[in-house]
This record gives C-alpha cells, structure tokens and sequence, in this order.
C-alpha cells in the first residue's frame, strides 16, 4: 500500500499537475483570441471523458473537467465538423439556417464565417500560449533567481576517445563550441549528445592562450540528470565541478525576457535538429516519449528534489521550482507538435486556411475527411510508437517475460 501510494505522490499526480497546465493554457489562447474577435463559445473542456464536474458562465459557455485530464478543446458554436474546416456546401447550408434562426448580424459571432486572418489567428492562439508560457516562465525564474553556470573545465580526457584524439587535455576551460560561447559545461553537454559523427569546432582556454580543436562525438552511454543511461553522442571527457568556477548571472527584466525568447527558441531548434537528424536516419527515435515518459521524468524529478530537500518547506519550493522548469520545457515541445502541419493538430487547420486562401473556397469535404484520418492515425502512431519506447525504457517487457521464466 505504501508503494502505490508513493508512485501515486511522486508519479502520476505531477504528471497530472504538469500536463493539466500546459493543456489548460493552451486551450485558453484558443479561448482568449476568440472571445477577443467576438467569437460565440460553446464548451471549453479541460479533459476527456465523462464530466466530473460542470458550469455555464453568463456568457453561456459551458466549462467542463472531463475525468481524463491529458487533453482538452474548446468547441465554437455550430462547430460540428471534425475538422473545424466545413467545406462550401455545408456553408452554405449552415449560412442559411443561421440567417433564417438567428438572422444576418449573427454570422459575424460564429467561427465558420469569420474572415480566414481570423481563424488562423484563433488556431494559432493555442502553441503561441504555450510558446508564451515557457519564455514567461523561463524568464520568470531568470529575474528572480538569475542563471547559475559553472565554467566548462575538463577534469579527465578518456583515452581512446575523440577527445583524446582531437587533443583535448586536463585543465582546458571550453569556451567556444560550433562557433556559439559557452556559458557551463551544461551547454557542451546539450550540443554533443545529437552530434554523433557531426564534427565539432571547440575553442579552449588552455595557459592563457585560446587552442582550436575539432572532435566528432562517437556514440555512447550518456546518463541525463536523473539517471537515466541513453545511446548518445559522447566525446569522451569528464567535466570539473569546482566551486570557483561556479557563479549566479543576475538578469533584469528585460535581459530576462530576452534570455527567456532566446531559451525558447533554443529547445525548438534542437527539437527540429533532433527530427532532421532521426528523418535522415543519423539519430535514433529512442528519445521520443509519450505519457508514461513523461509521467516516468515528472516521477524521478519530484523524487529526486525530495532526497536534495532537508525539510518539507525546502522540498516544497523545489518540487514547485523544478515543476515550473518541467512545465516551461513540456509546453515549448506541445507549441511546435501542435504547429505540425497535420490534420487534427492546429497546423492542420493553419493548412487548410492557407488553401483556402489561395483557391478562395474550403477543401473538398472529402478531402477534408481524408486528411483527418490520415492525420490522426499519424498522431495515434507516434502516440503508440513513443508508449513502445517508454515501455521499453521501464523494461516492462522483460519483466513480463521475467514472469514466465
């Protein structure tokens, strides 16, 4: 009982909490850009499935918490089309029903007969709230905090390694890697492990003189922040921790802001270098997780932040700290999943305005209806291919087999 209650406080609750906001405020930027050009709201649901609880504000839209709580929508009135995207036949239909119910003026309120710019603003509403989110939350911890770095020393080069071979020595500060500065080993670190066979240009401190070296990252096993071992591009060098090398960069507000826009763009570049390198068959899809990934890190975060932490007071501003990283970087990564032009997602939607645009009608409903299958069997699968990777990663299946052993 204890072990389930334990997993319950450490893994699935955080898991809950943390998709439970990226979700929310996704949907609210879908909610807040239509309400803002006069759209008429039915629903605005955070969760799937049977509701647990319920209420309609004055403005007669009802607010839903469904019992699943890792998804949500917001649905405009007359919004019966899958896809959001009726073709002009329906239209048509729809105009005229609505203008003999309701008559003309009310066509403005309904999401169908808004002007395309308007559409594609309220579908885009949704990744640029979580895009916003994470740099507000970046930029957030930055002011208050600052940023603490710690210069990139080599303690040890490993012999046989790309390091050795590129001539990298004990006591080389790096300060310049793949012509960008370095700021902490971190930053090394981050650019390496997608790099396996990309050769990379380091620039070292080393005696008071700046040496040039290239090294090409070979693959190996690399453990992350929490102990997880992964398959990645590994130099081969072991980086020092000394205390005087470590320091606390203090930000204002808008040098916050800025580091905050620039964080951001920083992990939706390494996720599109990520996708390029795994399309072009040079990295393997091992990193992708689906919700029991993100349950397993929310789960060892939490755990880890609780053996760190002295008291529960400490552990409570950790734990509220460490979730706020989780948060900022989960929602940069739903952002772009959900700018992917596929049917279902918003790029889907974007796509289809942008048709719209140029050939002055709606896709055929046909088309419409195809593209959404296809689609969403594109999401489900990546949905079940990064569970498979996740199942995996917990050796689910070799203690299943270890059952029957």
């Amino acid at each position: 009982m204890s072990g389930l209650l334990a997993n319950i406080l450490f893994y699935i609750i955080p898991f809950l909490l943390v998709v439970g906001v990226v979700v929310t405020v996704h949907e609210f930027g879908h909610f807040l850009a239509a309400k803002w050009l006069g759209t008429r709201i039915d629903q605005f649901s955070i969760g799937f499935g049977k509701s647990i609880a319920h209420w309609t504000d004055k403005a007669g839209v009802e607010w839903r918490l469904g019992w699943l709580p890792i998804g949500g929508f917001v649905r405009f009135a007359g919004d019966d089309n899958a896809a959001s995207v009726p073709d002009q036949d329906d239209l048509e239909a729809m105009r005229r029903d609505l203008v003999a119910r309701e008559g003309e003026a009310a066509l403005g309120q309904y999401y169908h007969f808004k002007p395309i710019w308007q559409r594609a603003i309220i579908s885009a509403a949704g990744p640029v709230a979580n895009f916003v989110l994470s740099i507000a939350i970046f930029a957030g911890l930055l002011l208050a905090l600052g940023e603490p770095i710690a210069a990139a020393r080599i303690a040890k080069v490993f012999p046989n390694t790309p390091a050795e071979r590129a001539g990298f020595q004990p006591g080389d500060i790096i300060v310049q890697a793949d012509g960008k500065p370095v700021k902490s080993f971190d930053t090394v670190k981050q650019l390496i492990v997608l790099r396996t066979g990309v050769p990379i240009n380091f620039t070292v401190e080393r005696g008071g003189r700046e040496v040039l070296l290239t090294a090409t990252p070979a693959r190996g096993a690399v453990t992350d922040g929490v102990g997880h071992v992964h398959q990645l591009g590994t130099v081969g060098i072991q980086f020092a921790d000394l205390p005087q090398d470590r320091k606390i960069v203090r930000y204002g507000p808008i040098q916050a802001l800025r580091a905050g826009v620039v964080r951001t763009a920083d992990v939706v570049q390494t996720t599109v270098f990520y996708i390029g390198r795994m399309i072009e068959g040079r990295e393997t899809a091992e990193q992708l997780s689906g919700p029991l990934g993100m349950a397993q890190i929310s789960g060892d975060l939490a755990k880890q932040t609780a053996d760190v932490s002295k008291d529960i007071p400490t552990f409570a501003i950790n734990a509220f700290l460490t979730a706020l990283l989780l948060v900022a970087n989960i929602s940069v990564g739903i952002g772009f999943l959900n700018l992917m032009p596929i049917p279902v997602l918003d790029g889907g939607h974007l796509l289809f305005y942008a048709y719209e645009a140029v050939a002055r009608r709606p896709l055929a409903a046909k088309v419409q209806a195809a593209g959404y299958r296809v689609g969403l069997a594109l999401v489900l699968g990546l949905m079940l291919f990064a569970t498979w990777n996740d199942l995996q990663r917990l050796r689910v299946f070799n203690f299943i087999g270890g059952l029957f052993s």
